[in-house]
């Protein structure tokens, strides 16, 4: 859904990029051990310290991207290394915002599966030859909807946090529904 801004975001994104002389794998190592340290902050009770981390994680995900563009050394390994550290760091995330009280162990369990289910179809159906990136909860707008759910749960009270999480599960599932429709659609021609 947020693709479509993807042009936008570049215009701001590779002028940095072109500065950084860091291989990209290591920005996307970065990338990961913020995302950890998100967890930590969740997990010790830190709605906005692990928000805050959790930005910072997602930006250093574009950015990464963004290096391997400039230097023009995007490798096959590269894009591997950074989608598994993707899933997890959607994971540790989230076991981080249970570990906190900030959802309970079924809602967390239930919002890992719907994040690792849509990179699963999305993975499956590239295996197939469809490019699979179709969806309402991709995996920025799942990074947006906890973001705001931490602050608004910082504000507000930490149930926010919790809604936030049944919101990222009801909009998984369906985005897993949405690729499997496609899926089929793309298939049976």
């Amino acid at each position: 859904m947020l693709n479509q801004f993807r042009p936008i975001i570049r215009k701001f994104i590779d002028p940095v990029a072109e500065r950084i002389a860091i291989p990209a794998d290591y920005i996307t190592l970065l990338g990961f051990l913020v995302a950890c340290a998100s967890a930590t902050m969740y997990a010790s009770g830190s709605l906005l310290n692990g928000g805050l981390l959790l930005a910072l994680s997602g930006f250093i995900d574009v950015l990464d991207g963004a290096v391997a563009r400039s230097r023009y050394t995007p490798t096959r390994f590269g894009g591997f290394l950074d989608s598994t550290l993707d899933r997890f760091s959607d994971g540790i995330i989230i076991i981080g915002i249970t570990a906190g009280g900030f959802t309970g162990a079924l809602t967390g369990m239930l919002a890992l599966h719907s994040a690792l289910m849509v990179s699963y179809v999305r993975a499956r159906a590239e295996s197939e030859g469809i490019g699979c990136s179709v969806g309402i909860a991709e995996r920025a707008e799942r990074l947006i909807i906890l973001l705001a759910g931490s602050i608004t749960g910082y504000i507000y009270g930490p149930w926010y946090m919790s809604a936030a999480i049944i919101v990222l599960i009801l909009l998984g599932y369906f985005t897993v529904l949405q690729r499997i429709i496609y899926g089929w659609k793309k298939m049976k021609t």
